[in-house]
């Protein structure tokens, strides 16, 4: 039984070493740009935006962490594949003596590696900046959740991107898609701001928006305050999850890979 774990776990750790190897884009880069959007939006304009329970600067850290895990999660998992197809190293995949749900699994479980080491150091980031504020720390009110969140849409994105990786036929392909899906996804689902200011036409509309209730799940998690139901939050991002897992593992049985 062990024998048959070994190929899975080298996989694994390749894909561990594979981002850690450039440390500083694959993890201080993202770090950056979630300092500077806390820097411009939290403490300079955040000042002048009234929020009923908490400070902006507050209410933007949760979304900042989950939106570095989603992306850095996205980015791991597509960037492996889109390698991998230029080195022909993909063909040797359905050979090899995983199966397919394992090598969804190392590839997801990397893309959530690298997700959380840029979540955890933005949630950091994002309480010193809060101390220098208000001169305390944000709590976490519901740590579990938060885990469970973070852990779930790390997984969900990092299998998006495997898909989206193995189905794309050069990497402009793959560029518009996190340009014209991924993004607007992230960024309209309340990162920036709670969907209960928008129109009631787009609040409605946000609805249907899975990245809303990854990101209000987290946000419930660390401030203990939502815009949606947690079960509803909780039912919608397993629900994802499984939907992300069957089209990979239909991707990948149904894609015939060839070097690029």
């Amino acid at each position: 039984m062990l024998e048959k774990q070994i190929p899975f776990w080298s996989l694994l750790v390749r894909e561990v070493m594979r981002f850690y190897k450039v440390i500083v884009q694959t993890v201080l880069a993202p770090i950056v740009g979630s300092s500077l959007y806390l820097l411009v939006f939290g403490v300079s304009l955040g000042r002048q935006i009234k929020m009923a329970d908490i400070s902006y600067l507050g209410f933007l850290v949760p979304g900042l962490v989950m939106m570095g895990v989603l992306n850095n999660a996205f980015q791991n998992a597509s960037s492996s594949i889109i390698s991998s197809k230029f080195s022909g190293d993909l063909e040797d995949y359905k050979v090899s003596p995983l199966t397919y749900q394992q090598i969804i699994w190392a590839l997801a479980l990397g893309g959530l590696f690298r997700g959380l080491i840029v979540g955890t150091v933005t949630f950091c980031i994002g309480q010193l900046f809060y101390w220098g504020m208000h001169h305390q720390f944000l709590g976490v009110a519901h740590p579990f959740l938060l885990i469970l969140f973070l852990i779930i849409g790390g997984l969900s994105f990092a299998m998006i991107g495997l898909s989206v990786a193995i189905r794309v036929k050069s990497v402009d392909q793959l560029g518009a898609f996190g340009n014209f899906i991924l993004v607007p996804l992230i960024y309209l689902g309340g990162v920036f701001f709670s969907i209960k200011t928008l129109h009631p036409f787009w609040e409605h509309l946000s609805h249907f928006n899975p990245v809303l209730y990854f990101i209000n799940g987290v946000r419930y998690g660390i401030l203990g305050t939502t815009d949606v139901s947690i079960p509803l939050a909780l039912g919608i991002a397993v629900l994802t999850i499984v939907s992300v897992n069957v089209f990979s593992l239909y991707s990948l049985r149904n894609s015939s890979f060839s070097r690029w």
